[in-house]
């Protein structure tokens, strides 16, 4: 296992917009939030981030405020830098890397459909390229690609900085494939639906859409587990059902940003067509459901 390993409770952090532009000062604010709610990293520009409609300028100003909020604290930067294209992937890989984050998400590339071998060589030139930790990003149902095990533990085995994958597949048994024929892989949850469930098979942390609202409770979730706690964790687990499955009665962020505007989170409910506001009756469920938490 790579020592630099990131692991732990993390937060696929949604990305805050105000009159069209990026609002900055919002985004760092959300992410002191979750320093001081107890969250091991933060991961800007993922899906929850909308990174696939930001500009690359954007995207590059959301990881440097990132860094910027994680200076001198625990909380590390695992920064969103996958593409489509491979060299697309590799100069926002390298820009991470130079602006000081602690490593990189990558997600399988997009509508292009590789081949596994494509897929190999496209992760292991985006790990050549860079000397911190890489996470794989395995999201089929975003993306229309699906990394094998095979693959992924090709990939582990010859690649050192490759230490892992982001499991959102909401396969269960993908994570137990992985953990079976190569126990020091690191498997994260990309799914709070079943992050319990991930953990208590040997996964080693989450990286929640849940925690942008409820850091505190996903930090705590997922530091019981790592501590062999399962029925604390799961005690917690099962009281985050509810929020974990109206947060995506819709695409994500929708609903996410939804409710963290209903929190006061975010001042102003603004997302990056195509994706547009939720329908009132998911408002409405937001509603009823936000009632159930204490949300500070």
């Amino acid at each position: 296992m790579n020592t630099k390993s990131i692991t732990g409770a993390m937060t696929a952090l949604a990305t805050p917009f105000k009159n069209g532009k990026l609002d900055e000062q919002t985004f760092h604010k959300l992410i002191k939030r979750q320093i001081q709610n107890g969250i091991d990293a933060v991961v800007p520009v993922g899906t929850t981030g909308e990174s696939a409609t930001l500009t690359h300028e954007e995207h590059r100003i959301c990881i440097e405020i990132a860094v910027d909020a994680c200076k001198g604290t625990n909380t590390k930067v695992l920064a969103g830098a996958g593409s489509n294209a491979t060299h697309e992937a590799v100069d926002l890989a390298q820009f991470a890397a130079k602006h000081k984050a602690d490593g990189i998400l990558s997600v399988t590339p997009y509508y292009n459909k590789p081949t596994q071998e494509g897929l190999y060589q496209h992760y292991k030139a985006i790990a050549e390229s860079v000397e911190i930790p890489v996470l794989l990003y395995n999201v089929p149902g975003r993306t229309s690609c699906e990394i094998e095990t095979n693959t992924i533990i090709r990939l582990f085995r010859d690649c050192e900085n490759i230490y892992g994958v982001k499991e959102a597949s909401g396969n269960m048994n993908k994570c137990v494939d992985l953990l079976a024929h190569e126990p020091r892989m690191i498997v994260i949850s990309g799914d709070d639906a079943i992050n319990y469930p991930i953990l208590s098979n040997g996964g080693k942390g989450v990286i929640s859409v849940t925690s942008n609202l409820l850091p505190d409770m996903i930090a705590k979730l997922t530091h019981l587990a790592l501590d062999e706690d399962y029925k604390g964790a799961k005690a917690i687990n099962d009281k985050l059902y509810n929020i974990n499955q109206v947060l995506f009665c819709e695409s994500n962020p929708i609903p996410l940003k939804a409710a963290m505007h209903l929190c006061g989170l975010l001042e102003s409910l603004e997302y990056r067509l195509p994706l547009v506001a939720p329908s009132k009756e998911t408002l409405k469920k937001l509603e009823e459901v936000l009632k159930q938490y204490e949300i500070v």
